[in-house]
């Protein structure tokens, strides 16, 4: 009876025990809990946030010109996602995850048992929803406290949120490596597809990364990422998500990692970053407020995160085919220019380490440069390491460019190098490339006929030195600007010779002065007062004497030398300096200024006559823009480089549509085109012929060779050609825009002109045409007779060629 009673009062000790623990426990928790919860942050913070997201720079064509991100993320719904990528996720992560309120203490225990059998802290036992709450609104600290929070504020999003609004923030969210954000960035930078396209193999592999990015990433360790894929695909097919067969496809499809481009590259990051610094300076505080935007940010946070679709107008085929003629074109100028010696003069340290570094004959695939050793040279050939074993062969007459500069002596006329000793040397580090083979083939008749190939990597033996050619990457710089006459459109934009070394584009920030490459707006003023393409104008020496500073001002022609009485035509033609100034002092410089405007023209103009000469810096694209008027029928027009931007939502924040303006009648506009094309078909132009076209167009040459201009037109499309060191100084005797600047042009045109009809420019109304030359009907053919008039101006003065006529006034 004693034993029952004392076993009876042991057990309701035992019960009061444990309840009273429980009560203690419970409280405790709670307290905990209450403790946690004070200061939470707020849940709704998540409503209020906007995922970073990558803004995406399409071409015209809408292919990717580049993506500016700070994190590479695309936001897409569940919908736009393969059906197995959410599921795969699931299965890897929270297969309980449309059953839990957030937090699963199955898995928290699992988690817990693990743990505790290996020794030490490795799971976690999160639900996607904690690990969105740590991600989001918590740090990555380890401790209870952390833990706690996670769970109630997991609790409370469930609350607020549907499991797809949850699901589909964790999978734009979530960090996959390679500086993916997101299931759409990692199946672009894995797979080279959108999320949509994504197979069960491939989701498997992208649903394993969460645990461990780096330790999973396919590109650099393949089997781990296989062996977690196969993980992911397991866990499908024990959850009866996937059947057996669907398992086994799965698992033997052989997998292809390869990421989708995020930009073009190359000459195209000219665009880009004109396009990037458009943006950042379009997206201020003010301009956002004015669109409706509510948003901390501006300027490169904003663009960077914001999600934008920004369209261009580069057409692709004009962009590269414009890098390419510039490249040519300053490699040429800089070897007229002569030889600047070796990159680097190598210790016999560097030059043992030199020898032994990576080489491939790929490397020298599509004309690429590498950097070459030279190891032995005489008075033929220069013999060279290129690493690995191989070896080269630099030929004389492979550098026969490479002289000592003298800019005394025009690059043109320098005699050619004769001995390689006298260029290079052993040690010398050098730019070469692979030189054309030249073949012999039997044609028809039996007839030998010699053809050139290009540098084939696979026939290059190891033992057989390659025939190299020695390169010079240029000190000099210039600038393309291309923009369709209807529309405005800038279809190519190239800021100088490479964009690596300096992002500083010379088409749109450089401004030089255009020198004759002004004066097409000198004489469209003159044509509509009084002057015909027949008027009689004067070449001979100039003096003008400011009435109000006493300065004397003597332009002269780039010849040096004059040509009397020419006509109109034939003065433009041949860029007759004497004659543009005569011509502008009768016009008014005001007037000249005044249709500077009109067309385009940005700069401020002086009231002085050495405007006429181009003496006011420009930049090549506003240029290129001014000569327009004289392609589209007078229309002036407003260049297009971004013509819309895009919100994630579909919402257009910004387009620029063709905006066109009278700048010229139609009839002074076909005047000038009929004239500019004499400059290219018989005047300073010539090297800017396309075969088959109507090119008209004007070269420009400044002060002691400093800078070289042509801007070219049809009726369809018009460029402009800059050439010039970013610090003054001479391009060398004999540089001018007809043979610096030219070239370029037709370049570039001849890969791009088949794009447009081979239209001549429209003759409007009102006009007559002689002798190739365009007159209004409403004027006598011979127009005025300007050279015979008199001015009562003292300050111009005119002086013979011989110095021996007397002062004779200009008009």
């Amino acid at each position: 009876m004693k034993i029952r009673l004392s076993l009876k009062k042991f057990t309701l000790w035992l019960i009061g025990i444990i309840v009273v623990c429980g009560i203690l426990g419970g409280s405790a928790v709670t307290m905990l809990f209450y403790w946690a919860s004070r200061d939470l942050p707020d849940i709704n913070r998540i409503a209020e946030y906007k995922q970073p997201q990558a803004t995406v720079v399409l071409a015209r064509d809408g292919s990717t010109l580049g993506t500016l991100y700070h994190e590479k993320r695309y936001v897409i719904g569940l919908k736009e996602m393969s059906r197995f990528l959410p599921m795969a996720f699931l299965a890897a992560e929270d297969d309980a995850f449309y059953r839990h309120m957030g937090v699963d203490p199955t898995a928290i225990l699992r988690a817990a048992i693990n743990n505790f059998r290996k020794g030490r802290q490795g799971e976690g036992g999160s639900t996607i929803t904690q690990q969105l709450i740590k991600q989001l609104l918590l740090t990555s600290e380890r401790s209870y406290t952390r833990k706690m929070k996670e769970a109630i504020l997991a609790y409370d999003l469930e609350k607020t949120y549907t499991k797809d609004q949850i699901l589909t923030i964790y999978l734009n969210q979530i960090y996959l490596g390679e500086h993916a954000y997101g299931v759409e960035a990692a199946a672009r930078t894995y797979f080279g597809k959108h999320a949509s396209d994504i197979t069960l193999a491939e989701s498997a592999v992208i649903a394993g990364l969460p645990k461990a990015p780096s330790t999973y990433n396919p590109f650099r360790r393949p089997e781990e990422a296989k062996t977690r894929q196969m993980y992911v695909l397991g866990r499908l097919r024990d959850l009866k998500w996937i059947t057996a067969e669907e398992y086994e496809k799965a698992a033997t499809e052989p997998l292809v990692y390869w990421s989708m481009p995020d930009g073009m590259g190359g000459a195209a990051l000219w665009y880009l970053e004109e396009t990037r610094r458009l943006l950042v300076e379009f997206f201020t505080e003010q301009n956002l407020r004015a669109l409706g935007i509510e948003t901390d940010k501006s300027g490169v946070d904003y663009v960077y995160d914001a999600g934008l679709t920004v369209r261009t107008s580069m057409d692709p085929a004009h962009q590269y085919a414009a890098g390419a003629a510039l490249r040519q074109g300053l490699e040429e100028l800089d070897k007229r220019q002569g030889w600047r010696g070796p990159l680097e003069k190598l210790d016999a340290e560097k030059q043992k380490a030199f020898s032994q570094r990576s080489f491939s004959p790929l490397d020298l695939a599509g004309n690429s440069w590498v950097k070459a050793l030279v190891t032995q040279a005489d008075a033929k050939e220069a013999r060279v390491s290129l690493g690995q074993g191989y070896t080269g062969i630099v030929s004389v007459a492979d550098m026969s460019w490479a002289r000592k500069p003298n800019p005394k002596v025009a690059g043109i006329y320098a005699p050619a190098v004769k001995d390689a000793k006298l260029v290079v040397s052993p040690g010398d580090l050098i730019w070469v490339s692979a030189a054309e083979v030249t073949v012999t083939e039997t044609a028809a008749k039996g007839r030998k006929e010699k053809k050139t190939l290009p540098f084939d990597p696979a026939a290059v033996k190891k033992g057989t030195p390659i025939s190299l050619v020695l390169q010079q990457e240029p000190a000099v710089q210039g600038a393309i600007a291309s923009v369709e006459a209807e529309n405005g459109d800038v279809v190519a934009l190239i800021g100088g010779y490479q964009f690596g070394d300096s992002h500083f584009n010379r088409a749109t920030q450089a401004r030089r002065q255009p020198g004759s490459s002004f004066k097409p707006v000198v004489y469209s003023t003159a044509l509509d007062m009084g002057f015909t393409a027949l008027s009689t104008v004067l070449d001979a020496p100039f003096v003008y004497v400011n009435p109000y500073t006493n300065e004397v001002w003597r332009p002269s022609n780039y010849e040096k030398n004059y040509k009397g009485e020419l006509p109109l035509h034939t003065a433009l033609a041949l860029s007759r300096n004497t004659c543009t100034v005569r011509i502008a002092q009768q016009v008014g410089i005001a007037n000249v200024i005044q249709r500077a405007k009109a067309m385009g023209l940005e700069p401020h103009f002086p009231q002085e006559l050495s405007v006429s000469l181009g003496a006011v810096a420009v930049s090549p694209l506003n240029l290129t823009q001014a000569y327009a008027a004289f392609a589209n029928k007078g229309l002036g027009v407003r260049p297009r480089i971004i013509t819309s931007i895009t919100d994630p939502k579909g919402r257009v924040l910004y387009r620029q549509d063709v905006e066109q303006w009278q700048a010229l009648s139609p009839q002074n506009a076909f005047m000038m085109a009929t004239l500019l094309k004499q400059v290219v078909n018989a005047g300073t132009g010539s090297r800017a012929k396309v075969p088959g076209y109507n090119i008209a167009g004007k070269t420009g040459t400044t002060n002691e060779e400093h800078d070289a201009w042509f801007v070219g037109f049809s009726p369809h499309l018009v460029t402009g050609i800059y050439v010039g060191y970013d610090q003054l100084q001479s391009l060398g005797r004999l540089e001018q825009g007809g043979r610096t600047a030219a070239p370029i042009f037709r370049a570039y045109r001849v890969e791009v002109e088949e794009r447009y009809p081979a239209d001549d420019f429209v003759m409007p109304e009102g006009i007559i045409m002689r002798d190739g030359l365009a007159f209004r009907s409403d004027m006598p053919i011979e127009g005025a007779s300007a050279t015979s008039a008199t001015t009562e101006d003292d300050s111009m003065v005119d002086t013979s060629q011989g110095g021996e006529d007397l002062m004779r006034q200009m008009f």
